[in-house]
């Protein structure tokens, strides 16, 4: 059934949010600006408006101190953009794997009374894309009890779940203007050295997880040589293209949807955007399935990177929090670490620099106090650093901890293993 869309002004489209109300935002380059603002210069008739969301991009105009007792942010995961509000108590942040946020809304455990989200204009049967940011916010579309949206001409149309019919939207608005971009910083020689140390674990034929930044593309600029790697990841970027487009990446040999790139969500430039625009080679699929650890054990060698903010000599991975302080969230790490020991010559992979720009080693004896634990030391399995790779699977704590010690910062490893010393009672070496 066609149905036309009827467009309205965003001061028309807020009005759908009413005090007390729970707001969907729309996720990482899709964050709905126009909308945002136009619901904040109506501040003065809400109170008490929940806004919940995952990683969002731009800059945030509820996020204000006059504002505090009208908009409550409740963060599933924390982006660049919020960190400072959250911890000045502008709102909350929900520890939660991204593979599970999907049960809140449908489970009615936070029941939505309106999604705010920006998509593709309508092709000629009424479908509007998610384009590149499917992720939970299918699902926060399909349980919401109002829907409004932003249709922008700029958001790619993409293959996969992402659909959403003009009959479904209870008020759009047209807007034009360039989605959120990431362009890719030139590689350091720190980021190549672990790169080039990641990539050594990577097999021909291997289903890759990555995300977005330095190290990621670091590894996949090493990859140029290898064979039939297949892509199956909860996130990518623009580093993924020149792979794919040199026939590294194929997705021959992977049991879940091969030859298809699958992700949940993209950020990079437009040269990304325009790749993934109507591209039968790549599926967006909802968080609940990319990151569903029994669709993602199927795949053959499941590599699955990520990074850490700090490793204690054990191998619990801390990759959320500074302390206490919450600097992203626990997110799809776990999903694919585990997924990934249980793929049939899977590995699980943490890399990071071995200290921070201040010179601080993130090899440490003990996590920093309040710090937590995102994967476990039982889940561990590789860390690599740009000085060589710990293989942490079947070790005891005394063999961890050499392992570890091994690829910390030379001028850090006389501390850690005074501190290994210490703590195994004389009993290290």
């Amino acid at each position: 059934m066609q149905v036309s869309l009827q467009y309205t002004t965003a001061e028309e489209a807020v009005k759908y949010i009413q005090s007390g109300n729970r707001v969907f935002v729309h996720s990482v380059a899709l964050t709905p600006h126009v909308l945002l603002d136009a619901m904040t210069t109506q501040a003065s008739r809400l109170e008490n408006v929940e806004l919940l969301h995952i990683h969002t991009e731009g800059v945030l105009p509820y996020m204000k101190h006059d504002l505090k007792k009208t908009f409550h942010s409740n963060a599933m995961f924390v982006g660049a953009n919020h960190r400072k509000f959250l911890a000045e108590g502008y709102g909350d942040y929900i520890p939660i794997f991204l593979s599970d946020i999907h049960l809140l809304f449908y489970r009615n455990i936070l029941p939505l009374d309106v999604a705010m989200i920006m998509v593709s204009p309508p092709d000629e049967h009424g479908y509007c894309s998610l384009g590149c940011s499917v992720d939970v916010s299918l699902a926060a579309v399909r349980t919401a009890r109002y829907v409004i949206a932003e249709i922008n001409p700029s958001v790619p149309r993409t293959h996969g779940d992402g659909f959403i019919h003009v009959s479904q939207i209870h008020a759009a608005i047209e807007v034009n203007y360039p989605i959120y971009e990431v362009k890719p910083e030139p590689l350091s020689d720190l980021e190549i050295s672990i790169g080039r140390n990641v990539a050594g674990l990577v097999e021909d034929g291997a289903t890759l997880q990555m995300g977005i930044g330095g190290i990621p593309n670091a590894v996949l600029a090493e990859l140029k040589h290898h064979k039939h790697l297949g892509i199956h990841t909860e996130m990518f970027s623009d580093g993924l293209i020149d792979l794919f487009e040199s026939g590294a990446i194929d997705n021959s040999l992977k049991k879940v949807m091969p030859g298809k790139i699958v992700s949940c969500f993209a950020m990079g430039t437009r040269r990304l955007y325009d790749f993934i625009n109507n591209n039968p080679a790549v599926a967006m699929k909802e968080t609940s399935y990319t990151n569903d650890t029994s669709i993602i054990r199927r795949n053959p060698k499941v590599t699955a990177i990520n990074s850490a903010i700090e490793v204690d000599l054990t191998g619990q991975i801390c990759a959320d929090t500074i302390g206490t302080y919450q600097y992203s969230g626990v997110g799809g790490q776990m999903d694919f670490i585990r997924g990934a020991a249980l793929s049939e010559g899977g590995k699980p992979i943490i890399a990071l620099a071995s200290t921070t720009s201040k010179g601080e080693s993130k090899i440490v004896s003990e996590l920093k106090p309040g710090a937590a634990i995102t994967t476990t030391r039982a889940h561990a399995r590789f860390i690599v650093t740009e000085y060589g790779v710990a293989d942490l699977f079947g070790k005891t704590l005394k063999q961890r901890a050499k392992e570890l010690i091994a690829i910390s910062h030379p001028s850090q490893r006389e501390n850690l293993e005074r501190a290994a010393f210490e703590r195994f009672h004389g009993h290290y070496q």
